[in-house]
């Protein structure tokens, strides 16, 4: 290897594949984000390993793993890469228009935070905000994120959090099926399928608040996604939890009755989180005025954005 180079950098038309393929451990799923050839990819990742002169990947049955020097370097390029993603954001603000990066799950990404999106970009200073919707936990600071809208029972290590809301959970179901369920006891539920997303924790509590243990049974039905879990309850397909505010409004709201009056704090809330950096302007703009949404305190949002963890 010559290395000899004033600037001794490895290549640097191969990072980019190798910080997609160490990101989804697949060579063919680099190539089709990239709109490179699976080839291209191998080739560019090979040549990588040649300047290193050692393996950055096992090659394995389905696809790829990091070996550990190959954790090492990405590791690297990733806060490399995040830096670089960090300055461009900033030369666009001094251009134009401020763009934010958001990210949020699903359920409160229809719920709640897209029928309030305009008026986010909106005001005086205007934002972009580019919004990623996903399940997965992001990593805020591997991948540049600015902010990220989550559900969750608390603070997680590295980020600075704020709690947007809670929820008071209470049983709904479509009108048909509301006449026969009737008024009574809170066991009467029982006698029909409940729906529930993933966590059926809110569900346990509005049980135990009511002195009944309930476990899931196989007549349950299970949702990965809130707005799937209303929609089941729209069309007769059992008893749900309305969780207000994130209901409020929602379509999902005029197609379903209330069928029992008692409520019950849902186990899980709804928080704002950012990196423990300093957030840049942008994002500090947008934190407000999501926090004023949701109708904290000033306190809250200075806290928020001046914290240093």
């Amino acid at each position: 290897m010559d290395h000899s180079s004033s600037t001794p950098l490895p290549p640097l038309d191969t990072l980019r594949a190798f910080d997609a393929a160490a990101r989804t451990g697949s060579f063919s799923a680099t190539a089709d984000a990239l709109n490179l050839t699976h080839g291209a990819v191998s080739r560019q990742i090979a040549k990588l390993e040649r300047w290193f002169g050692h393996r950055l990947f096992e090659r394995q049955a389905r696809g790829v793993a990091l070996t550990r020097e190959g954790q090492r370097l990405f590791l690297r390029t990733s806060e490399a890469l995040s830096i670089i993603a960090d300055g461009s954001d900033r030369w666009i603000e001094a251009r134009g228009t401020a763009v934010v990066r958001l990210t949020s799950i699903p359920s409160i990404s229809s719920l709640w935070l897209m029928q309030r999106l305009a008026g986010f970009e909106g005001g005086d200073p205007p934002l972009r905000i580019e919004l990623t919707v996903e399940h997965r936990y992001a990593d805020l600071e591997a991948e540049g994120g600015d902010l990220a809208i989550r559900c969750g029972r608390g603070r997680v290590p590295n980020r600075i959090s704020v709690q947007l809301f809670e929820e008071l959970c209470y049983p709904i179901a479509a009108p048909d099926l509301a006449q026969r369920i009737g008024s009574g006891e809170p066991e009467r539920l029982l006698r029909f399928p409940l729906i529930h997303d993933s966590d059926a924790a809110a569900w346990r509590a509005w049980f135990a608040g009511q002195g009944i243990d309930y476990r899931p049974r196989p007549q349950d039905r299970r949702f990965e996604d809130y707005n799937l879990v209303l929609d089941a309850a729209a069309h007769g397909l059992g008893i749900a939890l309305a969780r207000p505010p994130l209901t409020e409004g929602s379509h999902h709201q005029r197609r379903t009755v209330q069928v029992d009056s008692h409520r019950v704090k849902n186990p899980v809330s709804y928080w704002l989180d950012r990196p423990a950096r300093k957030p840049r302007p942008a994002a500090t703009i947008l934190a407000r005025r999501i926090m004023a949404a949701a109708g904290l305190s000033e306190k809250s949002e200075e806290n928020f954005v001046n914290s240093d963890g």
